[in-house]
C-alpha cells in the first residue's frame, strides 16, 4: 500500500466571485506521485475547526508547502505586517498545531519555504519579515539567474550545508545552488531545531528537528520545482519517501516495501 502523504493547503480566492478555495500547487502533488510514490492527500486550511489529531493519525508523511502568504506575526510575538502583506490565518490554525502533532507522533515531515517558517514558529522560534531590508543581507525573494531559466527554477545563491549533517548526507555534498522565493526567514531559531544549511549572508536555509522520532527536515528553497532535473532536490524527496514508507509499514505491522519511484 502506498503511503498517504498530507499536503498543506492555503486559502485562495478563485473564480469570477473570488470565493475562497483550498489550494496547493500541482508541483507538490506531482512530486508525491512521481518521486515519493505516495497517495497525495490535500489538507484543507479549515482553521480552528480542523481535526489536527485526526489528520496526524491518518497520514504517513506531511509536506508543508510554500505560499505567497506569511505566517501571522501574533504567533511569534512580532510586529504586525504592513498593509497589503498577505496572511492566511486559517492555514496557520491548521499547520502550526499539525507540526507539533506530527513530530510528537513520529510522522515524517518535510517543510518547504513557508513550511519551514511554520516549523520554526510552531516550536517557539521567531521570524524576520523582510530579510532584504536587514543590513548585510541579500534579496532572497527573486532568483538572480532569471535570464538563464524560468523564475521558479533559476538558482539564486549557494547554500553551505553543515558538515556531517543530515541534509549533507542526503544530497551527498556540502554546497548547493538553490532557487529562492521568500521574504520571511528564521530570526530566532526554535529550541530543538538544528541548522542544516546557511546562505552566504548568514540566513538559515535548512533545519532539522533534533531527536525527532521520524524524519523532520525544513528547507527554505523549493526542491519541488526542479525535482525532475536537480539531483539534490530529488534526493530530498527520496529520503522523505523512505521515511514515509517505513512509517506506513510500522503503523500497519508490515515490512517496508520498495517504491516503484526508486
Amino acid at each position: 500500500m502506498k503511503p498517504l502523504i498530507g499536503i498543506s493547503c492555503c486559502i485562495k480566492p478563485f473564480g469570477p466571485y473570488q470565493r475562497p478555495n483550498h489550494a496547493v500547487s500541482d508541483t507538490y502533488v506531482r512530486v508525491v506521485d512521481l518521486v515519493v510514490g505516495g497517495l497525495p492527500c490535500l489538507i484543507p486550511a479549515m482553521g480552528e475547526r480542523a481535526d489536527v489529531a485526526g489528520f496526524a493519525d491518518a497520514i504517513d508523511g506531511l509536506i508543508l508547502t510554500g505560499s505567497p502568504s506569511n505566517v501571522r506575526p501574533s504567533h511569534y510575538g512580532g510586529p504586525p505586517h504592513p498593509a497589503g502583506v498577505p496572511e492566511d490565518p486559517a492555514r496557520d490554525a491548521v499547520t502550526l498545531p499539525l507540526v507539533r502533532e506530527a513530530i510528537a507522533r513520529g510522522v515524517p515531515l518535510l517543510a518547504i519555504c513557508r513550511g519551514m517558517q511554520e516549523l520554526n514558529v510552531a516550536l517557539g522560534g521567531t521570524l524576520d519579515q523582510r530579510i532584504q531590508d536587514l543590513p548585510g543581507r541579500i534579496d532572497h525573494s527573486t532568483p538572480t539567474e532569471q535570464a538563464f531559466g524560468p523564475v521558479r527554477t533559476a538558482k539564486a545563491h549557494a547554500v553551505r550545508l553543515a558538515p556531517g549533517g543530515a541534509l549533507a548526507a542526503i544530497v551527498g555534498r556540502e554546497e548547493l545552488a538553490v532557487n529562492s522565493l521568500h521574504n520571511q526567514g528564521v530570526a530566532r531559531l526554535a529550541p530543538g531545531l538544528v541548522v542544516e544549511a546557511t546562505a552566504p549572508d548568514g540566513t538559515i536555509e535548512a533545519v532539522r528537528v533534533a531527536g525527532a522520532a521520524g524524519f523532520a527536515l525544513g528547507v527554505q528553497w523549493h526542491p519541488e520545482y526542479d525535482f525532475e532535473t536537480d539531483s539534490a532536490s530529488r534526493a530530498i524527496f527520496l529520503a522523505f519517501a523512505e521515511a514515509a514508507r517505513r512509517h506506513a509499514a510500522a503503523r500497519r505491522g508490515e515490512a517496508p516495501r520498495r517504491l516503484a519511484a526508486e
